[in-house]
């Protein structure tokens, strides 16, 4: 029963949404009224919506005739992670897609907007969502039949289970992928709609900046699942499935710097990052369910990537033959070499190089083993050689493209000097204490001299409090942040220290000033797991404690996983992780790792997302002040009449 309901949902999905791109197709030819249109584009929404609740369900209500229920669901599962399998797997994780998609979709939909633009825009919307309905339909049904229903089913994924980090992750993720489509959808939608596509940079922003928002909690939320759940002790590890979210990221900040009211941003230059955008996301999304990469990020081996890659062809001929094309904003004239125009346009350019830089790292692996037979190995090195000098030149950058504010060069000079004097003193005083070496060294000196430089906007910011203040504000943050992420990348690489050796009952690890003496091996079993655990006496962190790292071992999922213990603090972590216990329980061996100012990365990630939320509220409330630009009268009476 829910089975074919859920399977109906889908395919009045996949109707409502080829609908919809035919509606909206002619509002845009005929100007006819946008009210079917609409209401195609609502029904969309409720048939994805219907999807998802169905399938939550069937989840809840342990339908194992439902196959991905049979393939994720559990009775020994709680609540919580019932509802939160949805996203667990291929097939589920794909109605969360849709549901994000078809979201936006509505709100674009009913947006007053100049006509034509949007009813371009919401033919690219809607012919996207059409083809995810028909993935969902034809390759990835979650909803059919198993024979014979099985009693009970495995649960999901068990490092799924060991973090609330991962009830939120993936919504924020995908809200932060998909609100990319909308700057995809306008920049193509812009030359085919004549004169009202000049309006389309002003109207791509406040997306781009939610979307940005969503994706930058989402990649910082992944890290410290990855940091607090796989027991290795790190955060980020250019693995493929993450430099998939990075990729969007980067070319999504290097077009909000860009089209920026004050940067007099370019029509071609900003098209083609929005365009190049949503393709990165398309590509992402074909690495994470194509199986062609080995992640424990992405799904396994599936149909869909021949599909996947089809679409990300299809949306790079389609950003090739439109983006920046007819007639859109004009080209400003060319800014001074010493001004905030130009920094901000060269921090556009280091940005889309970083982007570079990663996605050959990222799909070189992928092209080189079809034609030798062997996978080239790209590891840390390579990004540490390459992205990072560019990372640490944004950096800088950041910090200098606010002194060029509309003052003249030698006011800039001035502002300049203290910032400078503050990187200087930094990078000679660590350089002398601790010797942490040469990319360390820079990013804490980039970083000296890009919050020096922000507090003293800061203080002029407050000083004066006119108009854009709160806006100036969320880029204050969010730059801060950066910078503060830096300081938490640098110092955590340059300081970390970490052992791992097998020890006694009794005996004792040391690393650095901390030490861990093992007092006893605890097992136990429940709730389909075997468990066992270390207890050990933690000293020289703080006041003595006991943690317990652990091992757990999923009989339905036949895997074990990593328990590690980490005490946290804003100026180091200690993190003490059980790789192995003897069968008598006389001998474990352990993983203990002090990681410095990984603290300071958290923060500074937060504030980040503070910033851009504090950016988008203030677009938003912008946005919804400002009036409709004017229309030609024939379309004016068309949206009435509707």
């Amino acid at each position: 029963m829910l089975g074919d309901l859920g399977t109906a949902s889908l395919a009045a999905g996949l109707s409502c949404a080829t609908l919809t791109a035919l509606l909206w197709l002619r509002v845009a030819l005929l100007a006819t009224p946008v009210r079917p249109a609409r209401v195609a584009t609502t029904a969309t929404l409720l048939a994805a919506a219907l999807a998802c609740a169905v399938l939550e369900v069937a989840l809840l209500r342990r339908d194992f005739s439902v196959r991905f229920v049979a393939e994720n669901g559990g009775r020994h599962v709680p609540v919580h992670d019932t509802l939160t399998s949805l996203w667990s797997a291929l097939d589920g994780s794909l109605l969360l897609w849709l549901l994000v998609l078809c979201g936006y979709a509505a709100l674009l939909a009913h947006r007053r907007l100049p006509p034509r633009l949007q009813a371009y825009a919401m033919v690219v919307v809607s012919v996207v969502t059409a083809f995810f309905f028909a993935l969902s339909s034809l390759a990835a049904n979650p909803f059919r039949d198993v024979h014979p229903v099985p009693l009970d089913g495995p649960g999901p994924n068990p490092l799924l289970q060991q973090h609330p980090a991962m009830a939120i992750h993936p919504p924020l993720l995908y809200a932060g992928y998909l609100g990319l489509v909308v700057p995809f959808a306008l920049a193509l939608a812009a030359p085919l709609a004549g004169a009202e596509g000049r309006a389309w940079l002003r109207i791509a922003r406040p997306w781009a900046l939610v979307a940005w928002s969503a994706l930058t909690a989402g990649i910082a939320l992944g890290a410290w699942w990855s940091y607090a759940v796989l027991g290795w002790g790190g955060y980020w590890a250019w693995d493929p499935v993450e430099n998939a979210s990075l990729l969007p990221w980067l070319t999504a900040t290097a077009f909000l710097h860009t089209a920026l009211p004050g940067a007099a941003p370019r029509a071609r230059w900003n098209a083609v990052l929005a365009c190049a955008s949503f393709a990165l996301v398309l590509l992402g999304t074909f690495l994470t369910r194509s199986g062609a990469v080995a992640s424990v990020h992405a799904f396994t081996e599936s149909p869909l990537g021949p599909l996947l890659l089809g679409l990300v062809l299809l949306a790079v001929l389609a950003s090739t033959l439109l983006a920046g094309r007819g007639e859109t904003v004009a080209d400003p004239p060319r800014a001074p070499l010493l001004s905030r125009r130009t920094a901000v346009l060269v921090n556009g350019v280091l940005l889309v190089s970083i982007a570079a830089t990663v996605l050959v790292g990222t799909v070189l692996p992928l092209l080189t083993e079809p034609l030798t037979g062997a996978r080239a190995s790209v590891g840390p090195a390579y990004y540490a050689r390459t992205a990072v000098p560019l990372a640490i030149a944004v950096l800088l950058l950041a910090g200098v493209a606010p002194a060029l504010r509309r003052v003249r060069h030698r006011t800039a000079a001035r502002r300049l000097a203290l910032p400078a004097v503050a990187a200087l003193v930094t990078v000679a005083v660590t350089g002398l204490l601790s010797r942490p070496g040469v990319p360390a060294l820079a990013a804490f000196g980039a970083a000296a001299f890009t919050l020096t430089g922000l507090a003293g906007e800061l203080r002029s910011l407050l000083r004066r409090r006119g108009r854009g203040g709160a806006v100036r504000l969320a880029a204050l943050l969010a730059h801060a942040g950066v910078a503060l992420v830096a300081v938490g990348v640098a110092g955590s690489s340059a300081y970390g220290q970490a052992r791992e050796q097998t020890i006694r009952t009794g005996e004792t690890l040391r690393v650095a000033d901390v030490s861990v003496r093992l007092l006893a091996v605890d097992r136990s079993t429940g709730d389909g797991r075997m468990e066992v655990r270390a207890r050990l006496a933690v000293t020289g962190d703080g006041p003595d404690r006991t943690v317990r790292p652990g091992l757990r071992y999923d009989l339905a999922r036949d895997t074990v996983v990593t328990v590690p213990e980490i005490g946290t603090g804003l100026r180091r972590d200690t993190y003490v992780t059980l790789l192995a216990v003897a069968a008598d329980g006389g001998t474990a061996t352990v993983r203990l790792a002090v990681n410095p100012l990984v603290g300071v990365l958290w923060c500074g990630a937060a504030l980040v997302v503070a910033g851009g939320l504090l950016a988008s509220a203030r677009r938003a409330g912008a946005g919804r002040r400002r009036a409709v630009p004017a229309v030609t009268a024939g379309r004016r009476r068309a949206e009435v009449s509707a």
